[in-house]
Formats: structure tokens, sequence, C-alpha cells
């Protein structure tokens, strides 16, 4: 995935649906319902966003049928098949409480319940089966899972992430 700074990945384009230019895409989203009344996509075009405006579009769970306009053949269709969907970040729905999105978070103050602080977060780093966020205590990386059970607070006003780390994690890093 490309990393457009001012865009989130809302999904992917699949496959044609039908001859007439419709095509099945994948909303990579919890809540695809929040997307049914779009009225343009930005498409990763060989690493360029550009502009598809939406004349029609049908949701089903994650996936939906969409009819771009000027896109009213197969042919046309075909050559979007496999592409990603972008929206600016504007477009993103506020997050409360605990949850936030990743490209927020790089700068927020860790500080673990225990331990203290631990400094500010560089980065989040996605792996297979889990996201972590990428610290540096006195030089050292320490990498905390995103999860339920350790981040215990998120501090939007005070730019601060509250963390309960699990016994151990914090003396691989640092004492390690």
């Amino acid at each position: 995935m490309s990393d457009f700074k001012d865009y989130f990945y809302l999904g992917k384009i699949i496959k044609v649906h039908g001859y007439e230019g419709k095509l099945s895409v994948y909303f990579d989203t919890d809540k695809p319902q929040e997307y049914s009344d779009l009225e343009l996509v930005h498409i990763n075009i060989v690493g360029s966003l550009v502009p598809f405006f939406i004349e029609e579009i049908s949701l089903l769970n994650n996936k939906a049928v969409v009819r771009f306009m000027d896109i009213d053949n197969l042919e046309k269709a075909e050559q979007l098949i496999s592409k990603e969907m972008y929206l600016p970040l504007s477009m993103l729905p506020e997050l409360t409480g605990n949850k936030f999105y990743y490209h927020e978070v790089p700068g927020m103050i860790v500080i673990d319940e225990n331990f203290g602080e631990l400094g500010p977060i560089s980065s989040v780093l996605e792996y297979p089966n889990t996201a972590v966020l990428q610290v540096f205590y006195n030089e050292k990386e320490v990498l905390i899972p995103i999860s339920d059970s350790i981040i215990t607070k998120v501090d939007r006003e005070e730019n601060k992430i509250i963390v309960c780390s699990p016994e151990g994690l914090l003396d691989i890093y640092i004492n390690g």
C-alpha cells in the first residue's frame, strides 16, 4: 500500500460486476455503512490518486457494487480491478475513548501505569497478527502491543496514552 499522508485506505476494487461497467468493491472498515452515500473516491492509478465520481452504490456488508461516472463498459471497468481506493483523512469518523487511528498517535507520550513515562510514540508498526506502538526509551526501542487490555486510556487533550504493560514486557526492552 502506498503512503498518501493526507488520505486513508478505504478498500479495494475486487472484480467487474456485470457487463455495463459496474464494479464489486471491498471496504476495509468496521462500519461500511458510513460510506454508503459516497460521491467520490480516490483510486491509486500507478502511484497517483485519481478522483472517481460515484453514480451509484449498493452496499452489502463489507462489499458494494459501484458504478463510477464514465466507466460504462467492461473494458474500462477491467482496468480498475485490484486498484486501491482512498479517501481524505477529513472523512474519517471521529473516534472517542480509547479508540484511535494509527496516523493520529505518533508524538503522543506513552506512560506506563507502573513504570512511568516511556516517551513519545515514534510510529505504529503493523505486523500480521498485531500492531504495536514503537517508543524509544533512552534510545532503546520498546514495542507495546495495541490491545484493549494494555491501553487503559487515550488522553487526547494531554496528548498521552496510558498503558498497563504485561509483567516482564518492559524488562525485555529496557533491561535486556
